[in-house]
């Protein structure tokens, strides 16, 4: 009997000083992501939609001392408050599907709270430790290293 495959859920969020289209914006600027996301060493735009948003995009990283290749697909039927991913090729993951959503905050400032979601299953079996290093490294580049884009803008 196989086992069954254990998907990883993550969800965090954090306040962000820049309004939600800016969030938006840099979020979706896929081309950029090699130039403040660490791990990830390249990434291809497949399709577009008819306003210039991915529909389809490849992507190369630095995953667990390996390298990892995975296509996303995006829909963005909620854009600007959010968009979602989910993975429709990967080498070392069966499923990375996530979602940023964007509110602004009530203070009367340009603030945002950004709310990064990820749902993973691995393809080969790693220990814990390794699963939370590999989740410390994204959902640092989720929030931590995407507020300091984002407010850099």
């Amino acid at each position: 009997m196989q086992p069954m495959p254990i998907t990883e859920h993550t969800m965090v969020s954090e306040v962000v000083q820049a309004p939600l289209e800016t969030c938006f914006a840099v979020a979706i600027d896929l081309a950029s992501y090699p130039s403040w996301v660490p791990a990830i060493t390249r990434v291809e735009v497949l399709e577009a939609d008819d306003q210039g948003r991915p529909v389809r995009a490849a992507f190369q990283a630095e995953a667990m001392g390996r390298r990892t290749s995975y296509v996303l697909a995006y829909d963005y039927a909620d854009a600007p408050r959010s968009f979602r991913w989910q993975q429709v090729e990967g080498d070392l993951t069966r499923r990375l599907d996530g979602a940023y959503n964007f509110e602004p905050v009530d203070t009367g400032a340009d603030s945002t709270t950004v709310v990064y979601e990820l749902d993973v299953e691995l393809a080969v079996p790693l220990p814990g430790f390794v699963k939370r290093r590999a989740e410390t490294k994204i959902l640092s580049a989720a929030l931590d290293r995407f507020r300091s884009r984002v407010e850099s803008v």
